[in-house]
């Protein structure tokens, strides 16, 4: 039978075959039938993923002119190149779902596609580029290694690799707060300001509570996602407080205590009004952040021009 038989008896038994493939675990790929609304799922998961590694160079890209000695310019200018490279894995895997990634770029320049509400905060002192590893990168390591397993062999796979580097994110963002923690009192106050700042919207990172989320049901019945926002966020607080207190810093939420009879550290709630306010546009850097976005892509066009018209002579040679 023909993959684009157009009969209900033909689509009856594609959605069987991918739904039998999901049930064994198995990876969907990119000449497999999927239902639209699977790939619609997934070219907007993976465009607001990657939009989110390109715009999130900008806070980090702030300090790399004034880090603290040439070691952390180094340092921070790998972990920059590490996102730009991580961006573009991600808009290679939407562009196998058949969308091209010029057309994700006016997507998101449209303000029609988003990217993670944490990167419209800005970043005061070079402590908050210590923030920004241990914390924000942290919360997303625990919402992405989950994603290796995704249904969707492009995205699994390009999660494997950005997962590594994530660590050494992390890694690096926690000595750069450990070392601020245990140095003098002004350095040990900026280390804290900095996660009193950050630690609020890093837990929003993983999206609405359960009973507000609209995709997360879906998502995880077609192995997409593998746990729910909520199994997520507690995951990642779970991990953080032990590590708080190695820093010998204070997370700033007074009902945070663990819990026995749930093996969990309860946390305070989430002030999600703060959280739609800033997606919405209203956070701290929205409009500086797209702006700089739009004005680098337009700065680039020659770029990509010359790159296609060096394409099209190659392969014209290549044929001939």
């Amino acid at each position: 039978m023909a993959a684009d038989d157009p009969t209900a008896a033909g689509l009856d038994e594609l959605t069987a075959r991918f739904e039998a493939t999901i049930a064994a675990n198995e990876r969907i790929e990119p000449r497999d039938w999927m239902p639209d609304g699977y790939r619609q799922t997934l070219i907007r998961q993976i465009a607001q993923h990657a939009h989110s590694e390109i715009i999130g160079m900008q806070p980090e890209a702030n300090w790399i002119t004034r880090a603290p000695s040439l070691l952390r310019k180094a340092i921070l200018l790998a972990k920059v190149q590490d996102e730009a490279g991580h961006g573009l894995y991600l808009y290679a895997a939407a562009e196998t779902l058949g969308v091209s990634r010029a057309e994700l770029f006016e997507l998101l320049h449209s303000r029609k596609q988003k990217y993670s509400s944490i990167f419209n905060y800005p970043t005061l002192t070079w402590a908050d580029v210590g923030a920004i590893g241990w914390l924000v990168d942290g919360a997303a390591i625990t919402n992405q290694v989950p994603l290796c397993r995704c249904s969707y062999g492009p995205y699994a796979r390009a999660m494997i690799r950005i997962c590594k580097e994530e660590s050494f994110h992390q890694r690096q963002g926690f000595d750069i707060l450990y070392r601020l923690s245990h140095g003098t009192p002004a350095q040990h106050e900026m280390a804290q300001d900095a996660v009193n700042r950050w630690w609020w919207p890093s837990l929003m990172m993983f999206g609405p509570p359960d009973d507000q989320s609209p995709h997360t049901a879906q998502s995880m019945a077609w192995g997409i996602k593998r746990f729910t926002n909520d199994e997520l966020r507690q995951k990642f607080v779970d991990m953080i407080v032990p590590q708080a207190a190695v820093l010998g810093l204070t997370l700033p939420d007074p009902q945070l205590r663990w819990n026995p009879e749930r093996g969990h550290y309860d946390f305070g709630p989430i002030d999600w009004s703060e959280f739609y306010r800033v997606i919405g546009g209203g956070g701290p850097c929205n409009e500086q952040r797209l702006r700089h976005r739009i004005e680098a892509y337009t700065a680039g066009a020659w770029v990509r021009e010359a790159a296609a018209a060096y394409a099209a002579k190659h392969g014209q040679r290549t044929a001939a």
